[in-house]
């Protein structure tokens, strides 16, 4: 199982996109300065979730969200 992820800093309301078979383990690194982006940006919550079967197709998703550039379409996904 593979899911895309949106984390939300609780900081400063920056989107981060991602995607991993492990999502408790991955916010957890987030969380804990592990990310290079993530690192000075935290603490960060989990924005929105989607579970995928493929890597291939959690990737695909990823890309498409991140490709979108634009602060309200992502807002729109909020679980």
């Amino acid at each position: 199982m593979y899911w895309t992820y949106v984390l939300k800093s609780q900081s400063s309301g920056v989107f981060y996109v991602g995607y991993t078979s492990d999502l408790k383990m991955r916010l957890k690194q987030h969380n804990s300065g592990r990310g290079k982006f993530t690192r000075t940006k935290g603490p960060w919550e989990l924005f929105h979730t989607e579970k995928f079967h493929e890597e291939t197709d959690a990737v695909k998703r990823e890309r498409q969200i991140k490709g979108w550039k634009s602060r309200a379409a992502i807002e729109r996904l909020k679980f």
